[in-house]
């Protein structure tokens, strides 16, 4: 590809294992130190320090100094989104590592991608709102919105709607669930319900992992709200 974007930067980027686990650490959403991003690439601090700089220099990352710490994210959503693509592709194409520990049926249940709900429970969010024609493709490129009906739906269960739509940010945008393999709700709307379950305490977050945990009541409560057939 002689013109257009350099696609071929950002894949060596994410293409380092050392790399590629530093920004699946981040995808939690939570800022962190250069030494605990080191710990999860598995690398000395220095070989860390050279890999973050790499990743900031592409624009992947964001930094942010806070007394004698550094700490990391990044760069934004969209770069959460290409993540969740790239892991639900090497899913698809069977290039899986060998998963171990009582987690992994918790986080393919539900897991934080970025800000917003990925796993099972957000692929069920997905479909009953696109079922119920909440909503609906718009435009040439197959992006997503909120029909009348879903607006007043987003409304009902509280989410303050006027404010999202008057923010920059794309309110719905659809991101590839890599355990699923199909696709869940991002965008502002996407990081809204999930904020606005952990508020109720329908989900709670595990500190150490992406991970989210589902109450019972908010089993319940979400299934009502979201019925599949």
């Amino acid at each position: 590809m002689k013109e257009g974007p350099d696609i071929a930067r950002i894949g060596a980027l994410i293409g380092d294992p050392a790399r590629a686990n530093i920004l699946g650490a981040l995808l939690s959403g939570k800022a962190l130190t250069a030494t605990e991003l080191a710990a999860e690439a598995g690398v000395t601090g220095q070989t860390a320090s050279s890999h973050l700089k790499k990743l900031m220099e592409g624009g992947l990352l964001l930094q942010a100094k806070q007394g004698r710490h550094r700490y990391f994210t990044l760069a934004g959503p969209e770069v959460g989104a290409v993540l969740e693509a790239v892991m639900g592709l090497a899913a698809h194409k069977g290039h899986l590592r060998t998963r171990t520990g009582p987690k992994d049926p918790a986080m393919r249940a539900a897991r934080v991608c970025y800000d917003h709900l990925a796993g099972d429970m957000a692929v069920r969010i997905f479909d009953s709102l696109q079922s119920r024609d909440f909503l609906a493709i718009t435009g040439t490129k197959g992006g997503f919105g909120l029909t009348d009906n879903g607006s007043r739906f987003v409304r009902e269960i509280g989410i303050d709607l006027d404010a999202l739509t008057a923010g920059r940010r794309p309110l719905c945008r659809v991101c590839l669930d890599w355990s699923e393999r199909r696709n869940h709700l991002a965008g502002s709307l996407g990081a809204a319900l999930l904020t606005h379950f952990i508020q109720k305490d329908w989900l709670r977050r595990d500190r150490n992992s992406r991970t989210v945990r589902i109450s019972p009541k908010g089993q319940a409560e979400m299934n009502q709200l979201f019925p599949v057939d």
